[in-house]
């Protein structure tokens, strides 16, 4: 395992070092000490482990890689990630994944307001609560929330999916309360196996999405835009 110390080492260092580095399969950063745009960037098959909290943007355009944050991680964790996967053993502040296309980006604690926003074909599994406008005209790809939802969840949303085992304080524009099928089940399952989080039962989810009714303009619905 290569590791770096962020308390010598420049982040910009890093980062280069990082996108360099098919000879070094396994990394360790410690003392991040809540730097930003912590291996961002990352486009091979890398097993990243970063030993404390970081700021914003930690992982982002992440390709390939898969990135374990020991702490907690501040706003935009995961943006617009390509594939490979991303874990967040504490909490993560706001759009954690926003923009994403791709991978599996997984909070074990609680994350902010507008999780998943815009979301465009990631997969993200909460293992907590999630904040207001989570999933804000999310168009692609499955948000999994074990614990609670805050206001207007999925605002706007276009065709992703949205499955909340708790409670949701109020939906936004265009999204409703969708049957949970079997197929839904099928895929909670596959994802909550992924994301570690064994123990728990698909069929206590509900699941929302979009009533495709903002999906043109129409004068009748022109309080809704």
């Amino acid at each position: 395992m290569h590791s770096i110390d962020l308390a010598v080492t420049p982040l910009r260092e890093l980062n280069q070092s990082l996108h360099g580095s098919s000879e070094a399969a396994e990394w360790e950063i410690v003392n991040p000490k809540g730097s930003h745009a912590v291996a961002v960037g990352v486009d091979d098959a890398l097993d990243i482990h970063v030993r404390g909290n970081v700021g914003y943007y930690c992982g982002g355009m992440n390709k390939q890689g898969s990135i374990t944050i020991h702490g907690s991680a501040g706003p935009g964790v995961g943006e617009n990630m390509m594939s490979g996967r991303i874990v967040v053993k504490g909490d993560a502040s706001q759009y954690a994944g926003a923009t994403g296309c791709g991978g599996l980006l997984v909070i074990e604690g609680n994350a902010s307001s507008r999780c998943g926003i815009s979301m465009k074909g990631i997969d993200i599994v909460v293992g907590g609560n999630i904040g207001h406008m989570s999933a804000f005209m999310a168009q692609a790809g499955n948000l999994v929330v074990l614990g609670d939802a805050g206001d207007a969840l999925g605002d706007s949303i276009y065709e992703a999916q949205l499955f909340v085992r708790g409670s949701v304080k109020s939906l936004g524009a265009d999204c409703v309360r969708k049957d949970l099928r079997p197929e839904h089940i099928e895929l909670l399952t596959g994802l909550l196996e992924q994301a570690g989080m064994t123990g728990v039962r698909p069929d206590e989810f509900s699941r929302y999405g979009s009533a495709r009714q903002l999906y043109n303009f129409d004068v009748d619905n022109f309080d809704a835009y």
